[in-house]
């Protein structure tokens, strides 16, 4: 497995302190909306994250995403500049797990408005074991609900659990900033309303198909599968960058062949060769599913876009009709 670059303990112990000496030469912690007529100052982690944040924030926040538009997040390093940025923020939107340098710079941040994506929608297990596409049963014995880095962390690939994060942030925003609590309200109510409707296109969508199972590099889409009845057997596990082993591969096959697959999805964000190599040996086609952790441009797409090109691209793999 590719090793992602974590800073160290005591690296970033480094970075924190360099970090607090910056929030010290800005002047400690900022203000609330509410008390100074500025703007929130939120930080996000990475982009569904942020897309929550900027949709119910509106005019009265100011985002900083700590993750650079098409960069893979697990592989974030905080600056020191981003560490400062945590701590000084008015509201934190993250989520737990995901990105452990950032776990950490939360643990140490000053901000009273920290608001974890998974406390609004508890992490399940989507772990695969050997030889088999069914996912491990690690012992829980209430549908592998976890809290914090125990799950697969990509919830907002199901609209409805998505729509809980966001309620779970309206909220957050409208304690950290009360005189613009009814803004917050209306335009988390707007974003919920928008991600219930994109809930149903999904279910009309892929309510009848040739098959109901499809192949793709990165075991990111759990929740999207569980939700609208399908079957996902991934080459890889939650992590995208892990190499198979030749009885996973195998397994994948015999999956592919009994089910009638068409296609190997891969990812934006990572390589396609490992994809497209399976996809070969097995005679089947290529396409993208992507996981939304981040947009390469966002100038062009938004959490809405690319979901919708992701139901497209499910629903011609699958034989929809």
């Amino acid at each position: 497995m590719k090793m992602r670059r974590l800073l160290t303990s005591t690296a970033f112990a480094a970075t924190a302190v360099t970090g607090s000496l910056l929030l010290s030469a800005c002047g400690g912690t900022s203000s609330a909306a509410g008390q100074d007529g500025g703007k929130l100052e939120v930080v996000a982690s990475f982009y569904p994250m942020e897309f929550l944040a900027r949709q119910i924030g509106g005019e009265h926040v100011k985002v900083a995403d700590l993750t650079a538009p098409g960069v893979e997040p697990h592989d974030l390093e905080l600056t020191a500049k981003q560490v400062a940025a945590v701590q000084r923020a008015d509201a934190v939107v993250y989520l737990k797990g995901l990105q452990p340098t950032v776990d950490q710079a939360v643990a140490q941040s000053h901000s009273k408005h920290v608001l974890d994506a998974t406390a609004a929608s508890p992490l399940v297990d989507h772990h695969l074991d050997e030889g088999t596409t069914e996912p491990a049963d690690h012992g829980a014995d209430d549908g592998h609900e976890h809290s914090g880095a125990a799950g697969d962390p990509h919830i907002w690939l199901d609209p409805a659990r998505y729509a809980a994060v966001a309620k779970s942030v309206g909220a957050g925003l409208a304690a950290a900033d009360p005189a613009h609590a009814t803004d917050y309200q209306r335009n988390t109510d707007a974003l919920v309303d928008r991600l219930a409707s994109l809930d149903q296109e999904f279910r009309d969508g892929l309510k009848n198909t040739d098959t109901r199972t499809f192949v793709t590099s990165h075991a990111a889409f759990g929740y999207l599968a569980d939700h609208y009845g399908l079957d996902q057997v991934a080459i890889n596990g939650v992590d995208p960058e892990a190499e198979p082993t030749p009885s996973r591969l195998a397994a994948i096959q015999r999956a592919a062949k009994e089910n009638g697959v068409t296609t190997v999805f891969f990812e934006s964000l990572v390589s396609p060769k490992l994809a497209t190599t399976v996809a070969g040996d097995l005679g089947l086609k290529t396409a993208v599913l992507d996981p939304l952790e981040g947009i390469k441009e966002p100038d062009r797409d938004d959490y809405f876009s690319v979901m919708r090109q992701n139901l497209a691209n499910l629903r011609t793999a699958l034989g929809a009709h």
